[in-house]
């Protein structure tokens, strides 16, 4: 367990602002994308690429790496942020973004993008599927560990919850799952399309260990992902208080943000906002 005076807390800040720059200017390239749920997630993805997991790009089949799972897949502009960043495929990659023949299609796919561990897109299933790394870590007799974010909607999916019993039931402690709470999904409230409340309780229910943090403070973050570290014979649920689009004004808690691209106007106006501007990035074909 590292200790909290050799994080760089101000680095993964730093860090999460450029992730949030890619994912703004990455779907503004698009013309299309989802950038409310990839600005909320970004600072959860940061810790975990940055400082938590045990992933190295030049050894990608290491059978002791980390597994991450993005089971909310249509948040994939953050994903590919932070594979970029950390030097999974070049950051000049990022801008070609859901266009022909890209690699980087709207969700990510495990057969294409270098490190994507598991091809999603289908809402409820990513659980599932890390399940199933984390048991194949105990039947290989490996200790390394499985991470995975869900999105707050994606909860009202039956298969969340089967998910949910499962991983108790085999007593998961391997296994770190990260709710994205920030309360909004495409047709608005989650609350008033079909609640999932309350979430502390009912997965504290299905048998996990819970926490409930700030998602964006990321030493918050880490001292979750420290924690669950110590927690033996139940996996954890760490649910991330967030605002959908995190980082630009006009796009925080608006649920129309979730899953339409900025005009040229507006990628100018969100990359102003995000610390440091465009960077010198030109827009090529961001749509009027």
């Amino acid at each position: 367990m590292v200790g909290t005076g050799q994080v760089d807390f101000n680095y993964l800040v730093e860090k999460a602002g450029t992730l949030r720059k890619h994912i703004i200017k990455m779907i503004g390239e698009a013309g299309s994308g989802h950038p409310g749920g990839s600005l909320s997630a970004a600072d959860i993805l940061t810790v975990l690429y940055f400082q938590v997991m045990n992933i190295d790009p030049k050894d990608l089949q290491n059978p002791d790496r980390d597994r991450f799972v993005l089971s909310k897949g249509h948040g994939a502009p953050a994903l590919y942020a932070a594979l970029a960043e950390k030097g999974f495929f070049p950051v000049e990659e990022l801008w070609n973004l859901r266009k022909i023949n890209s690699p980087l299609q709207g969700h990510p796919d495990m057969r294409k993008v270098p490190g994507v561990e598991m091809s999603t897109g289908s809402l409820g299933q990513g659980l599932s599927a890390a399940n199933g790394m984390a048991l194949a870590a105990r039947v290989m007799g490996k200790d390394y560990r499985v991470y995975v974010v869900l999105g707050d909607g994606e909860t009202q999916e039956g298969q969340i919850w089967e998910a949910a019993m499962t991983a108790a039931h085999y007593r998961l402690d391997n296994l770190t799952a990260f709710l994205d709470y920030n309360g909004l999904q495409i047709d608005g409230l989650c609350s008033e399309v079909k609640s999932p409340l309350p979430l502390l309780e009912k997965w504290q229910a299905f048998g996990w260990e819970v926490m409930e943090i700030d998602g964006h403070d990321v030493k918050e973050i880490w001292e979750a992902c420290q924690k669950a570290l110590t927690v033996k014979g139940k996996p954890t649920m760490v649910i991330c208080r967030t605002i959908k689009g995190r980082g630009v004004s006009f796009m925080e808690n608006v649920a129309d943000w979730h899953g339409k691209a900025p005009n040229r106007e507006q990628l100018e106006k969100a990359l102003s906002e995000l610390e440091g501007g465009s960077g010198g990035y030109e827009p090529k074909n961001c749509h009027p």
